[in-house]
């Protein structure tokens, strides 16, 4: 997969099998091996987040890896600050939603839209690709404000991963387009 990159982030998509591997047996040094970046965090090994609903999608159907997660490293340290991915493949009426995680340290100084656009700018030139939809518990406040600042429309409430009320807001990926697509 294509690496995607932001002003100072690379968004490194994770093999299927790697991906297996690293939720299997909670280590990521064989799949670091080689690479030019590192994990001091141990993000996706101490906090697996959404692996689980992950992991049997592509045991399933390794194709939909395509839309699932990728390391966010910042670049001028090398090092995995969070992760980011897809909840699946888009649904029959070309809705995609994302989900992403920036370690602590790092959050609250750009990354998540950073991460955002990237993703987004990405599945945009997909056929496939229709309306991007990103959830949000109401309590979380910096979520809903980097949301909002893309100008996203809060649509309605859906249960989460962890079966937890979450705010739906979408935007079209023609809009999308639009908006961003020449910056």
């Amino acid at each position: 997969m294509k690496l995607i990159q932001s002003d100072r982030l690379d968004l490194h998509h994770i093999e299927a099998d790697d991906l297996i591997y690293i939720f299997e047996k909670r280590d990521d040094s064989e799949v670091l091996a080689g690479k030019d970046f590192r994990n001091p965090f141990r993000v996706l090994i101490d906090f697996q987040g959404s692996l689980a609903s992950r992991i049997p999608q592509i045991q399933k159907d390794p194709s939909v890896n395509k839309w699932f997660v990728r390391w966010v490293v910042l670049r001028s340290t090398q090092e995995i600050i969070g992760a980011t991915s897809f909840h699946g493949a888009p649904d029959e009426n070309g809705v995609i939603e994302i989900g992403l995680e920036v370690e602590s340290a790092f959050q609250r100084q750009g990354y998540g839209k950073e991460i955002l656009q990237g993703m987004w700018g990405w599945v945009v030139t997909e056929p496939a690709i229709k309306i991007l939809r990103y959830s949000v518990k109401e309590n979380n406040v910096a979520s809903i404000a980097l949301i909002n600042s893309f100008g996203f429309k809060l649509t309605g409430e859906q249960i989460d991963e962890n079966n937890e009320v979450a705010n739906v807001y979408e935007m079209s990926a023609d809009d999308y387009r639009k908006r961003f697509a020449s910056r």
